[in-house]
């Protein structure tokens, strides 16, 4: 769980979630929600849930992978945001917390976000484990 391969993983899962999630949420997102998104975050918190998401994605992937191949982590990006992106979001939208549009939107960023995710955690994984072999 804290390998040098995990510990290496969650750092550059959190940094493409931190500006990854900046850039699709803030920069090419933005222009398709449906309502004002002025979100101030508190960036220490922000930091945070990256580095806890991606710790949980690496770990979790270690766990599952079957191989360490780019189509293997984009496929479990792929799950891992279909998870979060729809499941979850779909809760805020049946608590009213979100429109129909947002929801759809925020979902699909979400999927493009994880299996990026699931690509850098597979190179890394793919890497280390080479490496060491």
């Amino acid at each position: 769980m804290f390998s040098k391969t995990n510990l290496i993983s969650t750092l550059l899962g959190a940094i493409w979630l931190y500006f990854g999630g900046y850039f699709l949420w803030e920069v090419v997102g933005s222009s398709l929600f449906s309502s004002s998104q002025e979100n101030n975050p508190e960036h220490l918190h922000l930091i945070i849930a990256c580095l806890i998401s991606a710790f949980a994605f690496s770990t979790i992937y270690s766990k599952l992978a079957g191989s360490n191949s780019t189509s293997q982590g984009a496929q479990f990006g792929l799950w891992v945001g279909i998870l979060i992106g729809f499941g979850e979001r779909w809760f805020d939208l049946a608590f009213s917390m979100m429109n129909l549009n947002d929801t759809i939107v925020n979902g699909v960023l979400n999927l493009v976000v994880f299996v990026v995710l699931g690509i850098v955690v597979s190179l890394v994984s793919g890497k280390f484990a080479s490496a060491s072999a």
